[in-house]
């Protein structure tokens, strides 16, 4: 009795084995946090692109990596609660697309690796010590460059000669808009243009806004890289044809939505390079020892169809130059 029983113990052991075994020894999930300051709609485009960098490393969702996503639709004041929320499911790395997601997630968590695809002005939003060793948990790619408010606003007079006053559509509120307002309103200095700021907090107060450009008969429109922007461009493209106004932006998905020019970083080739980081940060490197990168990307964009529609010629210049143009 006594060796059979041992016999059925020491079987079972040995069954059980190889599961245990197979157990132990199958790799730890890696888990992302994504914290997208936009709409799941609007930032669709990009979060895309960051999958398709994440493959270009050997990784996908399911096979040894999970994603899990909160989006903030646009309104800033959500994104302390949902980077809080992230930090509780205790990822491996939190990516952010804005300037303001980032700093969400900073004041949430000082120890877990966060990766941003779009940062404006680091050093100034205390989010890295400098570009080049940020230091901290925080590094990515940065969203704008010195000198493309002037850009855009050479564009414009490309366009247009004799423009003399720019409307300005702002999001205070954004941690990215306040650096690249200043932007703004250095170049039209330079370029004798009057510019016209205009704060917007909520979705419901484009049309005022528009309105507001229309009584002051503003040449233009620019609109300033946000999230709740970049959410809303149907509507902003909407508002604009509707008051005959033609319209600058910095991302390219305001174009291909009815607007006018698109010209500015290409922020889909930023959300796939931060796949780079992710990388190097699953393998071991910590965020503050990677350096912050300048966008090497710029893309104009050109809706023929919005030019007709408002009656305007693009200069056959323009049209040579654009990466993208829509008709």
């Amino acid at each position: 009795m006594i060796r059979r029983e041992f016999i059925r113990v020491v079987a079972g052991a040995v069954a059980a084995w190889p599961k245990v075994v197979a157990a132990e020894s199958s790799p730890r999930q890696a888990l992302v946090a994504m914290l997208v300051s936009g709409s799941s709609d609007g930032y669709s485009y990009n979060v895309r692109a960051f999958r398709h960098g994440l493959q270009e490393f050997g990784y996908r969702e399911g096979h040894g990596l999970e994603i899990v996503y909160r989006y903030a639709d646009g309104d800033p004041a959500r994104l302390p609660a949902l980077a809080t929320e992230l930090v509780k499911l205790k990822p491996d790395v939190i990516v952010t697309t804005s300037t303001s997601a980032a700093l969400a997630a900073k004041q949430a968590t000082t120890t877990i690796p966060i990766i941003s695809a779009i940062l404006t002005d680091p050093v100034g939003n205390r989010l890295a010590a400098s570009e080049a060793r940020p230091g901290g948990n925080v590094t990515g790619v940065e969203f704008t460059l010195n000198g493309l408010a002037g850009k855009q606003l050479e564009l414009a007079r490309d366009v247009i000669p004799q423009t003399s006053s720019v409307g300005l559509l702002v999001q205070m509120k954004s941690a990215s808009n306040p650096p690249q307002r200043r932007d703004a309103e250095a170049a039209a200095k330079a370029l004798g243009i009057s510019l016209m700021p205009t704060n917007i907090d909520r979705p419901d107060q484009l049309e005022l806004a528009f309105q507001a450009f229309a009584r002051d008969h503003v040449d233009w429109v620019i609109v300033l890289g946000d999230a709740l922007f970049v959410s809303e461009r149907d509507r902003i493209a909407s508002l604009a044809l509707s008051s005959r106004l033609p319209t600058i932006f910095p991302v390219r998905e305001h174009a291909t939505a009815g607007g006018l020019i698109s010209y500015g970083v290409d922020i889909a080739a930023n959300h796939e390079r931060v796949a780079y980081y992710v990388d190097k940060v699953l393998k071991g490197a910590k965020a503050g020892d990677l350096p912050i990168e300048f966008p090497t990307k710029l893309a104009l964009t050109i809706n023929l169809k919005t030019a007709k529609m408002l009656g305007l010629q693009i200069p056959e210049k323009l049209l040579l130059l654009a990466d993208d143009v829509i008709e």
